[in-house]
């Protein structure tokens, strides 16, 4: 009886304390998904200032990548016209030499007597302030030029071929070589000539010089002696002997008028004075 009279009061005090428990269970569960919802937040801007910082990285990445890119364009650019010009330029230059070529293929054996110096002669420079074919004295007794062979042509050829691959030295030993042994060939004055013109390339304009003088008192009624003269004017200036090659350009002019060399000189005296 006393038990019965006290178990609604136990019950009670049962389901206030369940109702505790619960409440606790319940509070602490809100605690940890608020926590949960916190780092989950947090994780969020992590990655999204990850994300904002990545694209900052690779935008001036990119923004480096262009500018390389346009870089590039313009040293392409300056390249593909750098490379424009030197075709352009070996073309006039080879496009000159083959008409000089041409107009030697197109000599006629002439009756013209030349004088034939010793091999061993050699005029310094310092004693040529100008050329004047007029004051030439003949050294040896005269000879009369020959037609080339098909040898004389090829080994002429080579040479000249040296010369227009940049192979100066080459050039002059098979020139060199030519003229020793084919004095009289009439080729041999061209091949004289290209000898001064090979020194000149190489910068030797003492040499240059003297082998130009070889060729006006070795051939003087050469159409190769207003080229000649014209590279031994130029060789002259290089120098620093500008009154030299003003006179030189003078008699060239006064010598062989109507030349395309002439005309050259004209202009070059032009800028001299």
């Amino acid at each position: 009886m006393f038990l019965r009279a006290f178990l609604p009061l136990l019950l009670l005090l049962g389901y206030g304390v369940a109702q505790a428990a619960l409440f606790g269970d319940s509070e602490t569960r809100e605690q940890l998904e608020a926590l949960r919802t916190k780092v989950l937040e947090m994780e969020a801007r992590m990655q999204r200032t990850e994300e904002v910082f990545m694209g900052q990285s690779l935008i001036e990445l990119h923004s480096q990548a262009e500018a390389l890119k346009e870089e590039m364009g313009k040293l392409r650019g300056q390249i593909e016209v750098l490379e424009d010009e030197n075709r352009s330029l070996r073309k006039r230059q080879k496009d000159f030499y083959l008409d000089l070529d041409n107009r030697l293929r197109q000599i006629e054996p002439g009756s013209a007597s030349v004088s034939v110096p010793d091999a061993g002669i050699s005029i310094p420079a310092s004693e040529l302030p100008a050329a004047d074919i007029k004051n030439t004295t003949p050294l040896k007794t005269p000879v009369i030029l020959q037609l080339p062979d098909t040898a004389q042509r090829n080994r002429y050829d080579a040479a000249y071929a040296l010369f227009k691959d940049g192979d100066y030295s080459g050039s002059i030993a098979s020139f060199e070589s030519f003229l020793s042994q084919h004095p009289q060939s009439a080729l041999a004055p061209a091949a004289a000539y290209w000898i001064g013109n090979a020194h000149y390339a190489m910068r030797n304009f003492d040499k240059a010089i003297s082998a130009q003088q070889r060729l006006i008192e070795t051939y003087p009624d050469s159409p190769k002696i207003p080229d000649g003269l014209l590279n031994m004017a130029s060789s002259q200036v290089e120098i620093g002997q500008k009154a030299a090659a003003r006179k030189t350009l003078e008699n060239l002019i006064a010598n062989h008028p109507g030349t395309e060399a002439a005309e050259k000189a004209k202009r070059r005296l032009g800028s001299l004075k």
